[in-house]
């Protein structure tokens, strides 16, 4: 039976004794039409954009962005033969411009000669750069070709906005534990016979994919081929096969998203959420310091003064981590996760600082009133510096209510804090200081 995961790339094969190509299992497991395709139905079904281009007769250009191993090689090749186009096939990583004029040159020489259009599917897209990109802009344009890309990357930082104006952006998922078991079905049905697994063998197989059938249907191979008399438990199966690593890009979208969910998750008080983000970045590999950078940031920008300790208790993780180092430091960092997990939030300090920068550049060099200058020399004393200076501390409570603003600005309020922490209690202390203002001031309370 069918199946979706095989790569279009040229590959090495095995040879069988009798010297003919063996085949990988997913590329024997191909599937035939669009609806054999497994875990995509949000594009492929009736409903969807893929099924609605198929039933009307009419492909447009798409990008077609997912993790590996999620079908974008297979689907790109169904949907030529759904809507009768001819199908052409390059790799960015391999192709440079001289395989796309040639690209083009066949595809013109198609249509001109026999009026078929040409679907140019385009793998790793992203790779390509920008001129290169904007090269295939006057062939989608003229109907040459129908541009279908995939790509694994963020399409709105990997590719030109030209190019994304004119295609379609098609998500692929990651493959559910449900579709992942279908795949191992269909494995089984065209060998013939089980795998050599418990259930919780096979359960444990499915997790260890991470969502991607081609690595899948790899592994299935690889039981198949090893002759396995007894069927493997959990353990065994982690033994007999190497442990995938978790797909995660550093420098890349996968970095920029675990970051974001962290960060939302500490900002939510899920501490346990937060917890588990952040254990998927440092076992991916993600460098502690940046992580410690982004929890410092943390903690000023969405703490603040609801909990001034949340800043010390970074500090303190930053230098516990560069004195114990990994992994005996990286407790230091989970402990600074947690407590700004579950620390009272506040971004008062965040805003009074985008509110009071904006007005420093819209006020420009207006000059502080003269009777909070500081007068070092005769001259500055005779000239008015310092005149008038109420020293605070000499004042009834400690407070003078002296104006410190510009002349010719009127007081404005930036920071408000919140009632909740520690920002609770400089709340009360900055409305006492405002009534005592305003009454040293004449004003009503």
């Amino acid at each position: 039976m069918a199946d979706l995961f095989a790569s279009d790339d040229d590959v090495a094969r095995p040879v069988s004794p009798g010297g003919a190509l063996a085949a990988p299992l997913a590329e024997r497991l191909r599937p035939a039409i669009l609806a054999e395709v497994v875990g995509q139905e949000h594009l492929t079904g009736p409903e969807g954009a893929i099924g609605r281009m198929v039933a009307a007769g009419r492909l447009s250009s798409i990008i077609l962005w997912g993790p590996p191993g999620t079908g974008k090689t297979t689907i790109a090749r169904l949907l030529a033969d759904a809507v009768g186009m001819r199908f052409a096939a390059i790799s960015a990583v391999f192709s440079g411009v001289a395989d796309l004029k040639k690209a083009f040159a066949e595809a013109e020489g198609a249509l001109a000669m026999h009026g078929r259009r040409t679907l140019l599917f385009v793998d790793e897209i992203h790779r390509f750069n920008r001129a290169q990109q904007d090269g295939f802009l006057p062939y989608v344009e003229k109907g040459v070709v129908t541009l279908v890309g995939a790509t694994t990357e963020n399409p709105s930082f990997a590719l030109n906005a030209a190019l994304l104006s004119r295609a379609q952006v098609l998500i692929l998922h990651r493959l559910s534990a449900e579709a992942l078991a279908t795949l191992l079905g269909r494995a089984e049905e065209a060998e013939g016979v089980a795998l050599p697994l418990t259930q919780a063998a096979r359960e444990a197989l499915v997790a260890s994919a991470d969502g991607d059938g081609r690595f899948l249907l790899n592994q299935v191979e690889t039981l198949y081929g090893a002759s396995l008399f007894a069927p493997l438990d959990p353990a065994g199966l982690g033994q007999f096969l190497q442990r995938r690593v978790a797909v995660y890009d550093k420098d890349r979208d996968g970095h920029y998203n675990l970051i974001s969910a962290l960060h939302k998750s500490l900002r939510g008080s899920d501490a346990q959420a937060a917890l588990y983000w952040l254990a998927r970045m440092l076992t991916a590999g993600e460098e502690p310091l940046f992580l410690l950078r982004r929890l410092v940031r943390f903690a000023s920008e969405d703490v603040g003064l609801a909990d001034p300790q949340a800043l010390v208790q970074c500090l303190a993780a930053k230098d516990a981590y560069q004195f114990l180092g990994s992994p005996e430091g990286e407790l230091a960092i989970v402990q600074a996760c947690l407590y700004l997990a579950t620390a009272p939030k506040s971004n008062a300090a965040y805003v009074a600082q985008k509110a009071s920068f904006a007005a420093a550049r819209e006020t420009g060099s207006l000059a502080p009133p003269d009777n909070i200058l500081n007068a070092p020399t005769r001259l500055m004393k005779d000239i008015g510096y310092g005149k008038g200076y109420a020293y605070d501390h000499d004042a009834p409570d400690g407070f003078s209510g002296a104006n410190y603003w510009p002349e010719g600005m009127e007081a404005r309020e930036w920071y408000r804090p919140v009632e909740r922490g520690f920002e609770r209690e400089v709340l009360r202390r900055m409305e006492w200081w405002d009534r005592k203002r305003r009454e040293r001031g004449g004003g009503d309370e």
